[in-house]
C-alpha cells in the first residue's frame, strides 16, 4: 500500500496561525473503490477564507477538524482511476488540497483543458477568485457602464481580476489599493486601472479623495479600507463585501466604520455575499473570462512557494503581502 503525506490542523489558533497549529502526517492510501481515481496533486491553492474555517464557530462553511486533513482547491494529475470518465493522465480540479496524494469520488473531480492555460489558472484567474471577482461586479454591486470602482487588496487574486473585469464591463475609473509601490505599479502599468494608493502612505480616506465620487467600491479589506470607502461613496452607490482581510487574525472584534450614518445619508447599498452562492453566474464568467484571457485582455500573475513542507509559510504569508496575484504551492 502507497503513503503520501497530508497536513493536519492540530490546535485552534489565535491570532496569526503559525507551524505549532498544525501537523504533516504520513498515511496510507487506501485502495481505489467504483468510480474513483487517484490523483497526485500539482499546484495547490491557499486562500483568506480558510482563516475563518480554523476557528470553531457557526459560519457560511463548516469549521476544518482537528486532528485531520484541511480542505482547499488542488490541481493533479491522475494516476489511478476505475471511472468510465476520467482516466490515467487527465488533469483535474478538486477540493481536496493540503496534501500530496488525493483519492476521490469520480464526482468531486473535473476534468480542465490545459491546452490554453496552466492548470494552476484554474485555481485563481479561472477559479474561485476569478469568480468571486465576477459575481461581485456583476450580481452584488450590479456595476453599470460609466461608473468609478475602488477596489481594495487589489494586487490578490480576487482583486487583480475584479478590477480589470470592471474595466471589461465599461467602468469609466478604476481605483486600486494595494501594500507596496511594486503592487502599486503593476495595477497602473500592467493592468489598466487608472490610479492606485500604497495604503501604508497615508490614510486610506485623504488617498482615495482625489478619486471619488465613487459608484462601486468591492471590499476585499474591511476596516479603515471601508471606513474610507464610504466617506467617498456616490450617492446610491453601491458596496460588494467581499471579506475583511483586515481582521482576519483579530484576537477581539474589531468595532466598525465610524461614518455608518452616511451609509443612510447616501442611501448606499452593502451587500455581503458568498461565491458558492451564485453557481448559476459560472456559465457566464467562463466564457467571458475565458475569452478576455485568450484575447490577452485579461492578465494574471501567480506567486509560488514549493512543496508540501512550504504550505504554512504560503498560507501566513497571505496576511504579510507576500504575494502578488494568487499565492499557490507548487509540489
Amino acid at each position: 500500500m502507497a503513503t503520501t503525506r497530508e497536513i493536519h490542523l492540530s490546535a485552534r489558533p489565535s491570532g496569526l496561525p503559525g507551524p505549532e497549529h498544525f501537523t504533516t502526517v504520513d498515511v496510507d492510501l487506501p485502495p481505489l473503490g467504483d468510480d474513483e481515481v487517484l490523483v497526485r496533486n500539482t499546484v495547490l491553492s491557499v486562500d483568506p477564507y480558510m482563516r475563518g474555517r480554523m476557528n470553531d464557530v457557526k459560519s457560511y462553511t463548516p469549521p476544518f477538524a482537528l486532528d485531520a486533513p484541511l480542505e482547499g482547491g488542488a490541481v493533479g494529475v491522475v494516476e489511478e482511476s476505475t471511472s468510465d470518465r476520467l482516466q490515467v493522465g487527465d488533469t483535474v480540479l478538486h477540493m481536496a488540497g493540503w496534501r500530496e496524494h488525493s483519492v476521490l469520488p469520480a464526482r468531486q473531480v473535473r476534468k480542465l483543458d490545459v491546452s490554453q492555460v496552466p492548470a494552476s489558472a484554474y485555481l485563481g484567474v479561472l477559479g474561485m477568485p476569478g469568480l468571486t471577482a465576477y459575481v461581485g461586479l456583476t450580481r452584488v454591486a450590479q456595476l453599470k457602464e460609466g461608473d468609478t470602482v475602488f477596489v481594495s487588496g487589489a494586487a490578490g487574486a480576487v482583486g487583480s481580476v475584479a478590477g480589470q473585469i470592471a474595466r471589461r464591463l465599461g467602468a469609466a475609473r478604476v481605483i486600486g489599493s494595494a501594500g507596496s509601490p511594486e503592487k502599486v505599479s503593476w495595477l497602473v502599468d500592467e493592468l489598466g486601472f487608472d490610479a492606485a494608493f500604497d495604503y501604508h502612505d497615508g490614510p486610506v480616506a485623504k488617498q482615495l479623495a482625489p478619486h471619488g465620487p465613487v459608484d462601486v467600491y468591492f471590499d476585499n479589506v474591511g476596516g479603515e479600507h471601508l471606513e474610507g470607502a464610504i466617506f467617498h461613496m456616490a450617492d446610491f452607490g453601491r458596496i460588494a463585501l467581499c471579506g475583511a482581510i483586515a481582521g482576519y487574525n483579530a484576537e477581539a472584534p474589531e468595532p466598525g466604520p465610524r461614518n455608518l450614518m452616511m451609509v443612510v445619508a447616501k442611501r448606499l447599498t452593502l451587500r455581503g455575499f458568498i461565491v458558492s452562492d451564485h453557481q448559476e453566474a459560472a456559465s457566464d464568467f467562463y466564457r467571458d473570462a475565458g475569452a478576455w484571457l485568450a484575447a490577452g485582455e485579461l492578465v494574471h500573475r501567480e506567486t509560488f512557494v514549493e512543496g508540501l513542507d512550504s504550505m504554512i509559510d504560503g498560507f501566513r504569508g497571505l496576511y504579510s503581502g507576500d504575494n502578488v496575484g494568487k499565492m499557490l504551492v507548487r509540489l
